[in-house]
């Protein structure tokens, strides 16, 4: 009875942590990440710089700072449409911010649609009241739009000289190119931190829904798993409490979970888990943590653990990965190591290889696994638990998975099916075959 009044302090515990870092300021860890990115688009690198941006904001999809040098680093690179795309994100949100208009409707005039530039003036104007370079790009689209000319040069800076612009019409170089105008022109805009939105802008608050079902081709019944979760994004990291069902075996149970994701400085953050059961098919107490700490070259590495209680026995896992942004790529090796009573250690692997697709939210992945299994999907032999055995039996695992957005609306689905081939804990060399499917639904708010 103590044990268990012990475990649920612990929880009440965290739970009151979490509350109290809701205001505690932080350093964004991804802004060394960021800081690089922008050296490398200043600098010229913009392929480079795209594919640190991108990743920032798969981390925090509300840096405006890293979007707003994503969309200009596209617009750079000729990638108007997905410039505008940015663009977009930002002033449907923060609408006092001059450089990122500014920015906007010149890459409205890059292109050539000077009346959409001329839509965005307006629409600057309104929010900022008044701003003599918005209105100065005001008249330039009035003008394309009334001559229907669109000359190269002589916009980009009004106080261009004439020695300039002819050197420019006789020899177009590098050094003096309109899209090296282009970059001095709006690297300001980049440095500045658009102004705070509110608070319900700031934090990104999402409800998910996942069921999925295991069927087996021997001696077990299918499986079903459903769980509903609720994220919130804070000042000090992301919140999820979660509820667990299972139906496994002809019993049923539920679990409840907690995820922290703190923030500590510029590399260094964390990820913390405590789950609770009384149910016969979960374990008592689980306690997880790992921590993460961003590398050069775009690299990540974290260290940890977890913990988990039954009735009857405690089991220790120890892990660690390492994961590589490369592109539109993710790459993600992680490793779980457990010491058994015997002091034979059993470790298990798993590589996660993830494509992005037009943003952080749409992807396709494949994730291979093989080894001793860490996870916990308890079975039974006759009237025997085997939730302990489980974690020291062998295992080769395959899933993809493929998460996407809907068109008109910000809401997420996600589908993933999977096969595993493993080893029957009361038969050891003998191996059954399981198939899963599954789905999740978030909803953003």
């Amino acid at each position: 009875m103590s044990q268990k009044r012990t475990y649920t302090f612990f929880f009440f515990a965290l739970l009151s942590i979490w509350v109290k870092c809701q205001d505690v300021a932080y350093n964004d860890s991804n802004e060394t990440l960021y800081t690089e990115a922008q050296n490398l688009a200043f600098g010229g690198d913009h392929k480079a710089a795209k594919e640190m941006l991108v990743r920032v904001l798969s981390e925090n999809p509300d840096n405006f700072e890293a979007r707003s040098l994503l969309a200009s680093t596209y617009s750079w690179t000729g990638q108007y449409a997905k410039a505008r795309d940015e663009f977009n994100k930002i002033t449907s949100i923060e609408r006092n911010s001059k450089d990122v208009w500014i920015s906007a409707i010149k890459n409205e005039l890059y292109t050539k649609n000077p009346a959409t530039a001329l839509g965005l003036a307006n629409k600057a104007l309104f929010y900022l009241k008044s701003d003599s370079e918005v209105e100065r790009l005001r008249e330039i689209s009035l003008k394309r739009i009334k001559n229907r000319k669109y000359p190269e040069l002589g916009w980009y800076n009004k106080k261009a000289s004439l020695k300039t612009t002819k050197a420019l019409l006789a020899k177009p170089n590098k050094e003096t190119s309109p899209k090296e105008k282009e970059i001095s022109e709006t690297k300001p805009s980049v440095k500045i931190i658009p102004k705070k939105p509110a608070e319900k802008d700031v934090f990104n608050n999402r409800i998910a829904l996942n069921n999925s079902f295991t069927v087996f081709d021997q001696r077990y019944d299918p499986m079903v798993y459903s769980s509903i979760s609720f994220k919130r994004q804070t000042a000090a990291g992301s919140i999820i409490p979660r509820i667990n069902y299972s139906n496994r075996l002809g019993k049923h149970g539920l679990q409840y979970d907690l995820d922290f994701y703190p923030k500590f400085s510029k590399r260094f953050y964390a990820y913390i888990n405590y789950g609770y059961s009384n149910a016969s098919i979960y374990p008592n107490h689980k306690l997880g943590g790992d921590l993460y700490v961003n590398l050069p070259g775009a690299f990540e590495f974290s260290a940890g653990g977890r913990y988990i209680s039954f009735e009857t026995k405690n089991v220790s896992v120890i892990t660690n990965s390492l994961g590589h942004y490369r592109g539109n790529y993710y790459f993600s090796l992680r490793s779980y190591i457990t010491p058994r009573p015997d002091k034979l250690t059993r470790v298990s692997g798993n590589i996660l290889v993830r494509k992005y697709l037009k943003d952080a939210e749409n992807y396709i992945g494949v994730n291979f696994g093989m080894g001793y299994s860490p996870e916990l999907r308890q079975l039974t032999s006759g009237n025997e638990l085997l939730a302990e055995t489980f974690l020291y039996v062998e295992s080769q695992r395959l899933s993809v998975e493929y998460q996407f957005t809907g068109r008109k609306n910000p809401n997420i689905y996600k589908v993933n099916m999977g096969a595993r081939r493993q080893e029957l804990a009361f038969a050891s060399g003998n191996f059954f075959w399981g198939i899963s499917a599954g789905l999740t639904y978030q909803s953003k708010f």
